[in-house]
């Protein structure tokens, strides 16, 4: 008992000795609810007797799930069977594997990864782009959709064309014994909706339910619970409603806004001391997240006492703020903070360019956490191999990467055959290409092919004229000669490689803005000089998103960009309560300092754009004045939204209502002015 209790403040304590029922429990960043759930399962199982194997306990990532298990065991004693904790898709698999037979399907079934998924979809239609039917497949199963719903939903000719192929997917899939991720809850949703008897024997047989991070469950996961719990009511849930930041994947905030009503007669509890963050740190990310509207509300208060203030650095642009940041991490690494306490966050992955740069010329050892160098990037390395050839028309290697960069009509096959001709009449492709006759070249490739290969050469040369003439112009050139940007269109993420490729545009024209005589092999060698590390020594700080960040901590932690269209994001789809809530998962990384960066000008999208500061710093209390304090509206006409009492309606208008939005909303034909904070969007 002693041991279960010990390390626990009065609301965790109680939180843990809450067993029967819906039980909510509200922890802040820092505030240890990873201690409170494993403590409430050893209780369970420790103190109350309820044999470990009628427990079940699911969280999301399998690096939680084995630190949640390795710390529970520490707290029990030995068990004939030890509790089910693992991610709501291990779960799916141990269920589907004594279950899937219900729906007429083999045990012995393989689980696809992404890249099967993918290899998949292309060999039934390599039209259109790969990713977008692989997201929308994704989709269409996580809201329990048939691919006859999915078609009769369809209004555009692509759309209907991607039901087809989900179609085809699902037969694939079972023809060959294979299911995908979604499926591992998709099918174990379907199996306990469709056998009554089946859930309810489920449900007695694991008699106490938690889940952590339930701000991050979407609707689906949200119904499989509540199958879970057909025989009874024993769900505790662990979350924060503060740090719900993954809208854009499908989680969805209403699960733990609306927990009570899912589960009636829950109890809630707050855990509002964080042992983290010093207190400086904690009131202002306090008072930028008091600002949203939809949150249940709860204060971090600081268990460590006072530390620096947050402090504020202010540029004119993006180098000098990379130089400011560089000098800050130096005197930290100095005075003896490990590289691995201090962290670089970012909202927008484009903006790690110029701090990688300025980084690279401190000399200061750093590593990317989720995503790639900016230089190592593949449209950033496409890119610089156009560059390349340009600059060296003999250079193979690089050749070989463009010539069906975007898609030319060149299968790997094709190429083979003309470096094998040109390597026998020892030239590079290019002379090769060159001197050969259109019969030579349609012996190798069909004749389409072949003019298509003497088409490219020349605009590769007529395009190296005009670098030697005006190097300035040659990047608009570039792109509007080769149309490098539809190399990912229609990609998942077409909008943030081209972000990125806007911003290596932008840095082409600052480079020879800085250095007018420079020419193109110049450039070259001075972008091998910033993006080699291999030579540096010392243990490397962290750059990352704010979304990679979420569960981490750090002693020090810069967070940049903080500027209008950054932090936060604007526009269309933009929603400003999740925008807030990221400020204040970034804020509340930092134990011991936080710094805040803005600047007045960054490149961005190919081109140098003044900046304003972020209404984020008025908000948290960090700057007087009266910056955009006014509430933002997450909601567009045309947008689906549900009310408590009207039922589902949707947006016909939006207009100003004092510091509010209110909606014109058409529910069933009757049009109501609604206020948008009494909404929300489906």
């Amino acid at each position: 008992m002693e041991k279960i209790f010990k390390k626990l403040n009065e609301q965790q304590t109680k939180a843990v000795k809450q067993t029967e029922g819906p039980v909510l429990i509200l922890a802040g960043a820092g505030s240890g609810k990873t201690t409170t759930i494993v403590s409430r399962l050893a209780y369970l199982i420790e103190e109350v007797g309820i044999p470990a194997s009628n427990t079940l306990t699911l969280t999301f990532t399998n690096k939680a799930a084995k630190e949640m298990r390795e710390r529970s065991l520490e707290m029990i004693s030995e068990v004939a069977y030890p509790p089910l904790l693992c991610t709501f898709h291990k779960f799916g698999l141990l269920f589907l594997k004594f279950n899937i037979h219900l729906l007429n399907r083999q045990n012995n079934f393989v689980v696809i990864d992404t890249d099967d998924k993918k290899r998949i979809i292309k060999t039934i239609n390599s039209e259109l782009p790969t990713p977008l039917i692989a997201s929308e497949i994704s989709r269409y199963k996580n809201s329990l959709m048939t691919p006859d719903d999915a078609y009769k939903q369809a209004e555009l000719f692509n759309y209907q064309q991607i039901a087809k192929v989900y179609e085809e997917y699902e037969t694939y899939l079972r023809e060959n014994n294979l299911v995908d991720f979604d499926d591992l809850i998709a099918l174990t949703y379907r199996l306990l909706e469709q056998n009554p008897e089946l859930a309810q024997k489920t449900s007695q047989k694991y008699q106490y339910i938690m889940i952590d991070e339930y701000q991050d469950t979407n609707e689906l996961q949200l119904k499989l619970l509540q199958k879970l719990c057909t025989a009874h009511s024993n769900i505790c849930v662990v979350g924060d409603d503060d740090q719900s930041i993954y809208g854009w994947r499908g989680a969805h905030i209403r699960n733990i806004m609306e927990f009570h009503e899912d589960f009636v007669g829950t109890n809630v509890f707050k855990l509002e001391e964080n042992y983290r963050s010093k207190e400086p740190i904690l009131k202002v990310a306090n008072a930028l997240i008091e600002h949203n509207r939809s949150r249940l509300g709860k204060k971090l208060v600081g268990t460590r006492g006072g530390g620096d203030d947050v402090a504020i650095l202010n540029s004119n642009d993006e180098s000098e703020e990379a130089r400011k940041i560089a000098l800050k991490i130096n005197k930290l690494l100095n005075s003896g903070v490990r590289g691995i306490d201090i962290a670089i966050l970012y909202r927008v992955n484009v903006l790690s360019r110029s701090i990688e740069d300025g980084l690279n010329r401190a000399g200061i050892a750093y590593k990317l956490v989720g995503g790639l160098r900016f230089y190592d990037r593949a449209e950033i390395k496409d890119l610089i191999s156009y560059i390349r050839v340009i600059t060296n028309f003999h250079d193979d290697f690089s050749f070989k990467r463009i010539v069906n960069k975007p898609k030319r009509g060149f299968g790997k096959a094709s190429i083979d055959k003309v470096e094998l001709a040109a390597h026998k009449n020892d030239t590079s492709i290019y002379e090769y290409v060159t001197n050969a006759s259109l019969g030579e070249l349609e012996v190798l490739v069909k004749k389409k092919n072949a003019l298509t290969l003497k088409k490219f050469i020349k605009d590769i040369v007529d395009v190296a004229q005009i670098a030697k003439e005006s190097t300035y112009d040659f990047i608009d050139v570039l792109e509007d000669t080769f149309h490098l940007k539809n190399i990912y269109a229609g990609m998942q993420d077409e909008a943030e490689r081209t972000l990125n490729m806007d911003e290596f545009y932008g840095l082409f024209r600052d480079f020879v803005k800085k250095s007018p005589e420079s020419s193109l092999d110049e450039f070259l060698n001075e972008l091998t000089l910033q993006s080699e590390q291999d030579q540096m020594e010392g243990e490397s700080i962290y750059m990352m998103s704010i979304h990679a960040s979420k569960g981490l901590e750090f002693d020090h932690v810069f967070v940049i960009g903080i500027e209008e269209g950054f932090l936060p994001l604007t526009g269309d789809g933009s929603d400003l309560e999740e925008e807030r809530r990221l400020g204040y998962v970034a804020f509340t990384r930092a134990k011991e300092t936080l710094t805040l960066s803005h600047a007045g000008s960054r490149f961005y999208k190919g081109r140098r754009s003044d900046l304003q500061k972020s209404r984020f710093f008025n908000e948290a209390g960090l700057c007087e004045g009266s910056l955009i304090v006014e509430k933002n509206t997450a909601f567009k006409k045309g947008d689906l939204v549900r009310h408590k009492i009207f039922g589902t309606g949707r947006i016909v208008g939006v207009s100003k209502s004092g510091r509010e939005f209110k909606l014109n909303i058409n529910f069933a034909g009757t049009k109501r002015d609604i206020l948008a904070s009494f909404v929300e969007r489906l």
